[in-house]
């Protein structure tokens, strides 16, 4: 039954995918947004993000947690209807703060690792770095159950295999070493619960996370880099880079995992304060919750 389930779901992406591939980006977009603010909110999954909200902002009244559901779901409606033109959009529609800073990071050979959040369109970062600065940044991802959605969403976040992407798994675990032993980019979203983590603040609750990206950064000597991904209007974004955030102290020492964590959670915090409608408040990303 699960398999018929699948290959359901992986048909209707397919036929989405065909239909916004042959609109332009920005129609792609706002048809996807309509689509997403029309159905999401009236979805059993709304309460969840309603009870996600007042956990993390209890000070929100009912008109604000409406609209940062709508909001959420007009941005998720947009993410799906602009994986076809992601390519377009990373190149045309975005703009990167701070280009020349990283330029000259590139320039340096140092390995690099962007950490980020699902916020705005988070697929676009990778191909903005590969079509604006000719870089490379491999991605990892967590794969969809469904095999059939997982294909179609891979083949649409690598342009067909011209970015690498790492599923997480102890096979990805070498081939991610690999790249920042060989001086590559990483591209790592932060902002989902593991349980097998350790646990850190996020809006002052406890949340499971996951370490690795802060001890990958301490043993290849990286630069943690956090980047945020900001739509302005329809499928138009400013990808915000701020400065590195410290992982060795002044003497070189390792600092603490786990400070390294809270001020990147804290950036994360910030971000979604900021625009509370583009982060996907589906996730179950406090303890116990």
């Amino acid at each position: 039954m699960k398999q018929i389930r699948y290959l359901f779901e992986g048909l209707l992406l397919s036929i989405l995918f065909i239909f916004f591939k042959v609109l332009p980006p920005q129609t792609a977009s706002n048809i996807g947004g309509w689509i997403g603010r029309s159905i999401g909110p009236k979805l059993a999954a709304s309460r969840k993000a309603r009870r996600h909200i007042l956990k993390a902002m209890p000070d929100t009244d009912l008109n604000e947690q409406n609209r940062i559901i709508c909001g959420m779901w007009d941005n998720l409606g947009r993410v799906i209807a602009e994986y076809p033109h992601l390519e377009k959009i990373g190149k045309q529609y975005t703009k990167i703060e701070n280009i020349e800073a990283l330029r000259a990071g590139i320039s340096s050979k140092k390995p690099m690792i962007f950490i980020s959040a699902h916020i705005g369109n988070w697929e676009v970062n990778g191909v903005s770095y590969f079509k604006q600065l000719n870089h490379p940044l491999d991605l990892t991802f967590r794969a969809p159950n469904n095999p059939w959605t997982a294909k179609l969403l891979s083949i649409a976040r690598t342009l067909n295999g011209r970015i690498k992407a790492f599923p997480k798994s102890r096979e990805s675990s070498k081939l991610i070493i690999e790249t920042l032993k060989n001086n590559g980019s990483l591209g790592i979203l932060i902002d989902q619960k593991y349980n097998e983590g350790v646990e850190a603040d996020f809006f002052s609750l406890p949340a499971m996370t996951n370490p690795v990206f802060v001890k990958l950064a301490q043993k290849y000597k990286c630069s943690l880099i956090p980047a945020c991904n900001i739509r302005t209007s329809g499928c138009n974004f400013i990808l915000k880079v701020y400065p590195e955030i410290n992982i060795f102290d002044k003497d070189g020492n390792k600092r603490p995992v786990i400070d390294v964590i809270n001020e990147a959670n804290q950036l994360l915090e910030e971000w979604v304060r900021e625009r509370p409608e583009q982060w996907i408040w589906l996730h179950k990303r406090w303890k116990n919750k």
